[in-house]
């Protein structure tokens, strides 16, 4: 049986920070549900574009 390389697993995309993300061998049973990279972004799912505090993932934006 031939291993899999790194490029052909699949990808997806963190709705909290956008940072793409590749399939884990935990998250093999799940990957369907998967929608976050990490446990920090899971914690900070809540502060989104949507909080009002002026910063879009990190980046200072200028209200006019």
């Amino acid at each position: 049986m031939k291993k899999k390389s790194k490029m052909d697993l699949p990808e997806k995309v963190c709705i909290v920070c956008g940072r793409p993300f590749t399939w884990r061998k935990k998250w093999e049973r799940d990957w369907d549900r998967v929608k976050y990279c990490s446990k920090k972004c899971i914690k900070n799912k809540g502060q989104t574009e949507s909080s009002g505090s002026g910063t879009i993932s990190g980046l200072q934006t200028t209200k006019v």
